[in-house]
């Protein structure tokens, strides 16, 4: 007779701790952005890099040369040649790890550079590297790699198990930096020639900033260890060996997860020419609708491109398309890749200013995630992302407000149903 009540008493308590859960996952701990900028200055102006460099994030720093490694065939064997060459140190944070063939690639190089006395620090998000193989974590750490899984899922810690790293930094000996879209998974191999194969870009970093992408990776460690990086072996002493200027752009929940949104924001409301966005996931909240049909009713020619219908979450895709109504009648141009998964995370603002990292378009980069953006004004540069972007353009399909208007009820009533949890995805 007593059972029932214990039964309804567990229901309760398993009630409430998911309510619990849910308040301290999925709502915003700080105050959210609510009013559209002001238009004070345009992208040309000098106030525009004052304020990216001082009300936004860190200095920006003259001396840079940054290369462009487009899919597999380029990113992968420039990261590993990085890796086999380093001398003092290696740091490397990501979010996608699996033991697959490329997988095994870069835990033998970590391996090898470990056992002949390179400091080597590996974080690798906890659910992203779910897949990574226990035995292939102990090879690593046998082998004197120190490796940290972000943010494991443990009852004492439940209330933080929705903020993931989802930042890709590499850097090597303090001096060699990589970032940008890739995970270590064999779907990032080849060249994009198929649709097991993704399209994605990351970027080669050498110069002054590379000591800011450092600083973004230690602060993560010390987080997630309480051991402090420091001194000549993470941080050593570099000289200007470009003509870009550029500053490493991060954000987190705990140390101000609006500041990517109001990034992307001040950019868009100071672009006046141009806006070229590569995203591969779009799902834009309304204040960030607003902005850019603003940009597009002053006269700014915007370009976006997504993912089509291969896609690995097709629930991100519909949410998506909800968004687009405002953008297309705005005279917003929106296109979907057609080849393969389109993961190309790219914001280029006037054939000028050029963000490119982990940060996705939409609200789990912005208010959820550790994120890490690399943030370059130079015009050569820009010019050469822009000149990439068309190349993507010419294999996209191009989605008219009609085509929108037009979808199937199934198409609109799935779009409706993940709008409604698009703060999540």
């Amino acid at each position: 007779m007593r059972r029932k009540p214990l039964f309804v008493a567990l229901i309760s308590c398993t009630l409430t701790l998911l309510a619990v859960f849910l308040v301290f996952n999925l709502m915003p701990t700080e105050k959210k952005i609510e009013r559209q900028l002001q238009r004070l200055y345009s992208t040309d102006d000098p106030q525009f890099r004052r304020s990216m460099g001082v009300l936004l994030g860190p200095p920006i720093l003259e001396g840079n040369q940054v290369q462009v490694l487009r899919n597999g065939d380029e990113i992968f064997p420039a990261m590993l040649k990085a890796i086999h060459e380093a001398k003092h140190s290696i740091t490397f944070e990501t979010y996608i790890y699996w033991s697959e063939s490329i997988g095994r690639e870069f835990s033998d190089a970590l391996i090898e550079r470990a056992r002949a006395g390179v400091k080597v620090h590996v974080m690798l998000d906890f659910i992203g590297s779910m897949k990574l193989s226990a035995e292939a974590i102990e090879r690593m750490r046998q082998a004197g790699v120190q490796l940290q899984r972000y943010h494991k899922p443990v009852w004492w810690k439940f209330t933080r198990l929705n903020n993931r790293t989802h930042r890709k930094v590499l850097v090597v000996d303090g001096r060699i930096g990589f970032t940008g879209g890739v995970g270590i998974a064999d779907q990032w191999r080849g060249n994009a020639h198929d649709p097991k194969h993704w399209r994605d870009t990351h970027f080669r970093v050498e110069g002054p900033v590379v000591g800011q992408m450092q600083a973004v990776f230690a602060d993560n460690w010390t987080k997630a260890t309480g051991v402090v990086l420091d001194g000549p072996t993470y941080f050593p002493a570099l000289k200007p060996v470009g003509a870009q200027a550029a500053q490493m752009f991060s954000s987190s929940p705990t140390g101000g997860s609006e500041s990517m949104l109001l990034m992307y924001l001040i950019s868009i409301t100071a672009a006046r020419q141009t806006i070229h966005l590569s995203s591969s996931y779009f799902v834009p909240d309304d204040l960030t609708v607003r902005a850019l049909v603003a940009a597009a009713k002053r006269g700014v020619k915007i370009r976006i491109i997504t993912p089509g219908t291969d896609i690995d979450s097709e629930i991100v895709r519909a949410a998506s398309r909800e968004r687009w109504g405002p953008l297309l009648r705005a005279g917003i141009e929106i296109a979907e890749y057609r080849p393969t998964m389109f993961h190309v995370k790219a914001l280029v603002i006037d054939s000028l200013m050029v963000s490119v990292g982990s940060t996705n378009f939409d609200n789990r980069s912005f208010n959820i995630n550790d994120e890490a953006n690399l943030n370059v004004l130079d015009h050569a540069f820009a010019a050469e992302q822009v000149s990439i972007f068309n190349e993507d353009w010419a294999k996209a399909r191009l989605v008219s407000l009609k085509d929108w208007e037009n979808r199937s009820w199934k198409d609109k009533v799935l779009s409706e149903l993940a709008s409604v949890v698009g703060d999540q995805l």
